[in-house]
């Protein structure tokens, strides 16, 4: 009984003189999928991106960063170590993140309103939650 493909079964690898050999890259390259809607992947895994909405402090909590502040401006000389957490506003879409910032502060720029760090960190000070520190724990 012959088989199917028996006849050139045996016969050498056609290699073509006029053609240079195609690395496996490429030619695997031929055979990958087509991304008929591109950038769509991209706009699902943004939109699925959780964002979360800003806390309004209360008049307390305010004063509280408030006294703080200063006690950080009076010590700002000794550059202290202290960990700072705000809200950064998303660039794409509404809401965004609680951030948490921990090294030792620089300055605190009263004209624009930020708080400076060593490291070139640069903290609005109106979106602020919480400063803590070992600075504050003789309060």
């Amino acid at each position: 009984m012959k088989k199917s493909y028996d006849d050139i079964m045996n016969l050498p690898h056609h290699v073509s003189a006029t053609r240079p050999h195609m690395s496996a890259i490429d030619r695997a390259a031929q055979f990958s999928p087509f991304a008929a809607l591109t950038g769509y992947g991209d706009a699902i895994t943004e939109t699925a991106r959780l964002t979360g909405e800003k806390v309004e402090l209360d008049e307390y909590m305010k004063d509280v960063l408030s006294v703080r502040l200063q006690i950080i401006a009076d010590q700002l000389k000794e550059h202290p170590e202290i960990a700072i957490t705000y809200f950064q506003p998303d660039e794409k879409k509404s809401g965004g993140a609680y951030v948490t910032v921990i090294g030792r502060v620089k300055k605190i720029d009263e004209y624009e309103r930020v708080v400076v760090m060593i490291d070139g960190t640069r903290v609005p000070i109106d979106e602020i939650a919480s400063i803590d520190g070992e600075i504050f724990e003789t309060m």
